[in-house]
């Protein structure tokens, strides 16, 4: 039971966001220095490892701040069912967050000294999330910071621990894979309108209200195709790119459920196709590198 336990707190279903990226960078930098299998695992690894202690640090804070009722209609959040303790779950999240660190260091040894700044960066925008005094995910800030974190700096930071540079064609790469990742955190918190209203957790869904939040992620999504021939067009992505169109049957079926006003638990469905849509388009994407 212990071992169901956390990895229901994980949120499985999430672990897409921490994929994609890394598979896009690497398969992006493939196209002008060889592949190194090490990097690419280490880095594939440390970020599954920091999205696991994001999620770790999401259910301690909302728990500890309150944000998790009788109400709440996403998945069942450990701590707050009484299923670890607190104290159990902080100590997950720093094994979390400190295997994801020594990966770093490797990474850091391997590429040089931005590893360890990205890599620190991305802990602690995990962490401050939902935790310490200020949390952002609390105050509107969520969607920026995942589009920047676990987006573009994901990709870019995959791409550069395998080149050693950066390029404007890694970060061509990288807004897309933003975009996508910020759509899984749109269906999130629209979901959680009602309960995040009634304890204070005022995301920009709380803000702007639930209509704006599926104008954003329909926003998202066709930008997240959009960009494919226009990039491709400008020399700073494959021609091949365009394959990633093969992805718009399942980012037209989630559209009509969000844009026609699904609510409630039927937003949980759309949660986890979302995240399959962004590990889809990113398996994609990488691909298209790799002709």
């Amino acid at each position: 039971m212990g071992a169901r336990v956390w990895l229901l707190a994980a949120r499985p279903a999430t672990l897409p966001a921490a994929i994609a990226p890394v598979l896009v960078g690497t398969a992006a930098a493939t196209v002008i220095v060889d592949f190194r299998v090490g990097p690419f695992v280490a880095a594939l690894i440390a970020a599954i490892f920091i999205q696991i202690g994001t999620n770790y640090a999401n259910d301690f804070s909302d728990f500890r701040h309150g944000a998790d009722d009788e109400g709440r209609l996403g998945p069942t959040r450990a701590t707050q069912a009484g299923l670890v303790s607190a104290k159990a779950m902080a100590m997950a999240t720093s094994v979390a967050f400190a295997v994801a660190g020594g990966l770093g260091i490797y990474l850091t040894i391997e590429a040089g000294w931005p590893v360890l700044v990205v890599g620190v960066g991305s802990i602690v925008a995990g962490y401050l999330y939902t935790g310490g005094p200020w949390p952002y995910g609390y105050h509107g800030l969520g969607d920026l910071f995942v589009f920047t974190f676990f987006g573009v700096v994901a990709v870019m930071g995959s791409f550069f621990v395998q080149a050693e540079h950066l390029t404007w064609e890694a970060a061509a790469a990288a807004i897309p894979v933003g975009c996508t990742v910020t759509a899984i955190l749109v269906v999130n918190n629209l979901r959680d309108v009602p309960t995040d209203r009634r304890t204070g957790k005022r995301t920009l869904a709380v803000i702007l209200g639930p209509v704006f939040a599926r104008v954003e992620y329909a926003l998202l999504l066709i930008t997240a195709f959009a960009l494919a021939p226009i990039f491709a067009a400008a020399e700073l992505m494959p021609w091949w790119s365009m394959e990633t169109w093969l992805a718009l049957p399942l980012a037209a079926l989630l559209l009509r459920l969000v844009v026609g006003g699904m609510e409630g638990g039927g937003l949980n469905k759309v949660l986890k196709l979302t995240g399959q849509l962004h590990l889809l388009m990113g398996v994609l994407l990488a691909l298209s590198y790799l002709w």
